[in-house]
């Protein structure tokens, strides 16, 4: 399966400014795209690009005043099969995990696993076998705690926050699922990029930038989706980190105002998008 997926991001910018993006295909990903992904900057100014401490690709800029586009396209080949389901696989002890999995156990600054959340989660799923049943329950209890509500975004919003006030955006449902999972000795972490309504009905809102998180279980890190709570088809990752705030797909360091964001993910079918 092929997949076309990009954005394109407009702003406006006072004064010249400083910006770090992460808009392009994660450094896992980027190699089934080759050289059909595509990022250009208007206007044409320098882009030097890094590595995070996260293995993220990261963009950083110094942007002129006026206005400024950021876009990004890709081919992504993908195998057309849902998520990976491992429904045996098994949680490892805290002293058996890998070192670099103990920092996905630790609070964050949307993950409080130092809240009382703590006490909540072994209240809600202390009983649960450990390994992906527990993770599974985890995901059911978001999925039907939460509702869902775009015009009630708010990028302050914390994992308690979302359990108290029970509504909130992908990311929020994400940022609770994380928290009960380490509050329960589970590495989770947080994961952004890009989710097409492929192989489901084509929602009112299409998915396209979308939130999913990953466990760290026998060994292996699985991908887990607490709003759609299914497996889903194609999702093509652009970044890791402990939570939203490691992963934010443009920093701007001065005043900007967004113009416009548009986001497309479609299958290619013979040459055709669909």
């Amino acid at each position: 399966m092929i997949i076309k997926v990009g954005s394109e991001i407009v702003f406006t910018l006072p004064s010249p400014t400083a910006m770090v993006f992460m808009l392009q295909l994660h450094p896992s990903v980027a190699a089934r795209a080759g050289a059909s992904e595509r990022f250009a900057v208007n206007p044409s100014i320098p882009v030097s690009e890094f590595i995070d401490i996260y293995g993220n690709r990261c963009g950083r800029i110094f942007a002129p005043a006026g206005w400024l586009t950021l876009r990004h396209d890709a081919l992504v080949v993908d195998t057309g099969l849902t998520d990976t389901q491992a429904p045996v696989a098994h949680q490892l002890p805290v002293q058996d995990l890998p070192a670099d999995a103990l920092h996905f156990l630790l609070a964050s600054r949307y993950c409080e696993v130092d809240s009382e959340l703590k006490q909540i989660a072994w209240q809600l799923f202390g009983h649960m076998a450990a390994g992906w049943p527990l993770v599974q329950s985890i995901c059911n209890y978001v999925n039907s705690h939460i509702r869902f509500d775009y015009q009630l975004a708010r990028n302050t919003r914390t994992a308690l926050d979302v359990y108290r006030e029970r509504v909130g955006v992908c990311r929020d449902f994400m940022h609770l699922a994380i928290t009960f999972c380490r509050c329960l000795n589970v590495p989770a972490r947080y994961c952004t990029g890009y989710l097409g309504d492929i192989g489901v009905p084509r929602a009112a809102s299409p998915m396209d930038f979308s939130a999913w998180f990953e466990v760290y279980l026998a060994g292996h890190w699985y991908a887990f989706d607490a709003r759609n709570n299914i497996p889903r088809i194609g999702r093509i990752l652009i970044a890791r980190g402990r939570d939203a705030a490691d992963v934010a797909i443009t920093t701007t360091f001065g005043f900007n105002e967004l113009q416009t964001f548009t986001v497309w993910t479609d299958e290619v079918v013979e040459g055709v998008v669909v």
